[in-house]
C-alpha cells in the first residue's frame, strides 16, 4: 500500500495562504471572545452575564445561518470572505473604543455593557457567513483527493488559533490591559484581510444560480437530514459542546475559584486548545478514517468525563489536566466531524451544509455558553460544570446503544472514492 504523504495539501501555495488567513481569524476571534468575557465579568461580576455574551452571538448566526448558506453557495467565495472580515474588522474597532476609558470615562458602566452587547450581535451575524464561506473556500485551493488531509491541517491551524488566541489574551490583558488587548485583535484581523489578496478569484460550482431561496434552503436541510453519518455526527458535537461549555465559566474559576488570576486564566482558557491541536498534528500522521463513529463516540465521552473532574477540581494544575485532555478529546471530534462533511457533501452544497453545521455545532458554543452562565446562577458554578458533563455522558451512551449504524461508520471507502476523483 502506498504512503501518505501527511503534508500534500501544504504543497499548494493557495492553501498555505488560506491557513493564515483562516489562524489570523481564529486568533482574533478567539482573543476577542476571552477579552470581552474578562471586561464584562469584571463589570458585573455575574456569571449570567458570560451567558448573555454568548446569546447575543448565539441569535443572530442561527436566525441568519440558513440564508447565509444560500448566498454563499450563490456567490464567489474570495469576495465573500473579504467582506467578512472587513466586518469583524469593524466591529473589533467598536469594541476597542468601548474599552478605552478616554472614550467611555462620563459613560454608565450599563451603556458600556448594553454596547459590548450590542457589537458581539453584530458579530453573529458576521459570523454567520464567515463558517460556510471559509469552509467552501477550503474545497476551492486543493485538489478532491486532499480533502482529508486538508481538512485536518485546516482544523489544526483552526485549534492553533484557538490556542494562542486565549494564551495571549490573558497574558496582554495583564501586561497592556484590556484596551490595547483589543488593538491587537484589530491587527490580525487587517492582516488575514492582507493575505488573502494573495487568493485568486474563484469559480462558483453551483449549477442552480438564481435558485429560489425556499427552495435553496429546503434541499440543503433535506441533504444533511438525509445522511446520517452528517447529522449524527453533527448532532452529538453539538450536544457535547452545549452541556460541555465548561470554558464559558472560566473567568469565574479563574477569579474566584482557583484565585490565579488573568495569567492563570490564559493558561486554563489554553489548555483545551493546546490538546486538540496535539491531537490533530498527530491525526496528520495516523488517519482517524477507520470505525470513525466508533472513534467519535469514545472521543465525546472521554471530553464529558474530562469536563466533570475539571468541575469539581481545587487544585489548579489539575484543571489545567482535565481541560487539556478536554482538548485532545475535542480534536479527535473535529477532524472526524470535518472528514466526513468534506468527504460526503457536493461542492454546490458546501455552503448550505457548513452553515446547518454552524447552527449544530458552531452556535451551539454561545448556546453552551448562556447554558453554563444560567446553570451556574441556579444551581452554582461547580455543579453546573459536573451536571454539563454527566449530561454529555448520558447522551453519548444513549446514541451508542440506540444507533448501531453511526457506530459501525467508517469512511475508508469514501476517502478511497475522492482518491480515485482527483
Amino acid at each position: 500500500m502506498k504512503q501518505k504523504d501527511p503534508y500534500a495539501a501544504l504543497r499548494y501555495k493557495e492553501f498555505n495562504i488560506f491557513l493564515l488567513v483562516r489562524f489570523a481569524m481564529v486568533f482574533a476571534w478567539s482573543m476577542q471572545f476571552i477579552v470581552i468575557e474578562w471586561e464584562v465579568y469584571s463589570i458585573t461580576k455575574n456569571p449570567l452575564s458570560l451567558g448573555i455574551i454568548g446569546l447575543m452571538e448565539v441569535i443572530p448566526a442561527v436566525s441568519m445561518a440558513l440564508f447565509s448558506g444560500h448566498i454563499v453557495d450563490q456567490s464567489e467565495k474570495k469576495s465573500l470572505l473579504v467582506k467578512c472580515i472587513l466586518g469583524f474588522s469593524v466591529i473589533s474597532f467598536g469594541l476597542f473604543l468601548l474599552t478605552w476609558p478616554k472614550v467611555v470615562g462620563d459613560l454608565s458602566q450599563n451603556v458600556v455593557l448594553y454596547s459590548i452587547y450590542f457589537l458581539v450581535f453584530l458579530g453573529g451575524f458576521v459570523r454567520s457567513f464567515l463558517g460556510p464561506t471559509i469552509f467552501s473556500l477550503l474545497s476551492l485551493v486543493v485538489p478532491k483527493k486532499l480533502y482529508p488531509n486538508a481538512a485536518t491541517w485546516s482544523s489544526s491551524v483552526w485549534q492553533m488559533g484557538a490556542v494562542l488566541g486565549p494564551a495571549l489574551a490573558g497574558f496582554s490583558i495583564h501586561l497592556i490591559g484590556v484596551h490595547w488587548s483589543m488593538c491587537l485583535i484589530v491587527g490580525f484581523s487587517i492582516t488575514a484581510l492582507m493575505a488573502l489578496t494573495q487568493i485568486s478569484t474563484k469559480p462558483i460550482l453551483n449549477p442552480n444560480i438564481g435558485e429560489p431561496i425556499m427552495q435553496s434552503l429546503r434541499e440543503g436541510l433535506k441533504f444533511v437530514f438525509s445522511t446520517k453519518a452528517i447529522l449524527g455526527a453533527l448532532t452529538l458535537d453539538m450536544v457535547a459542546v452545549l452541556f460541555g461549555g465548561a470554558v464559558a465559566l472560566l473567568p469565574v474559576f479563574a477569579q474566584d475559584i482557583l484565585k490565579v488570576g488573568p495569567q492563570g486564566f490564559g493558561v486554563l482558557r489554553a489548555a483545551p486548545a493546546v490538546g486538540a491541536f496535539i491531537t490533530m498534528v498527530i491525526s496528520a500522521y495516523i488517519p482517524l478514517n477507520k470505525d470513525a463513529g466508533m472513534k467519535l463516540l469514545i472521543a465525546i465521552f472521554g471530553f464529558g468525563c474530562s469536563i466533570i473532574v475539571f468541575g469539581i477540581s481545587t487544585w489548579f494544575w489539575v484543571s489545567v489536566g482535565a481541560l487539556f485532555f478536554s482538548g485532545v478529546f475535542d480534536g479527535i471530534s473535529m477532524v472526524i466531524r470535518q472528514t466526513i462533511l468534506q468527504l460526503k457533501t457536493p461542492d454546490h452544497m458546501r455552503g448550505r451544509v457548513a452553515s446547518v453545521n454552524s447552527m449544530f455545532v458552531g452556535s451551539s458554543n454561545e448556546l453552551g455558553a448562556f447554558e453554563s452562565g444560567l446553570t451556574a446562577k441556579l444551581m452554582g458554578t461547580v455543579t453546573a460544570v459536573v451536571f454539563g458533563g454527566s449530561m454529555t455522558l448520558l447522551i453519548v451512551l444513549t446514541t451508542g446503544i440506540f444507533s448501531p449504524t453511526f457506530r459501525k461508520l467508517d469512511l475508508r471507502k469514501d476517502l478511497e472514492e475522492h482518491e480515485n476523483e482527483g
